[in-house]
């Protein structure tokens, strides 16, 4: 069962933050969040919190590093303009991970 942990901070739509506990999946010896699952995972969330107002798709170029404070760049589009986002790592534990995204608050050049 997912369990779906949210510290939501909002400015409209350019602002938010929300936790996700996902497993894992290994990467040669590290172990990493697929880049995949943390789009599929944080859309789903944002879509529930947001409904018909939601970012339209979540873009992550790498896999999350399972270790706390790893962070990597993703972009978030909706119906306006593109932002940028940083996913972090919160907790490890085991073959959970949990992270959070901070959409950043003024759009992509």
């Amino acid at each position: 069962m997912r369990q779906i942990r949210r510290n939501l901070a909002v400015s409209g739509m350019t602002l938010a933050a929300l936790s996700l506990l996902l497993s894992t999946g290994c990467s040669g010896s590290d172990p990493v969040v697929e880049r995949e699952e943390v789009e599929q995972q944080s859309l789903a969330t944002l879509e529930e919190q947001y409904g018909q107002g939601a970012p339209k798709d979540v873009t992550c170029h790498e896999d999350l590093p399972a270790e706390v404070g790893a962070t990597i760049r993703c972009e978030v589009t909706g119906e306006g303009p593109t932002y940028g986002a940083t996913v972090t790592t919160t907790s490890v534990d085991g073959d959970d991970t949990q992270f959070e995204i901070q959409i950043d608050e003024t759009p992509m050049e």
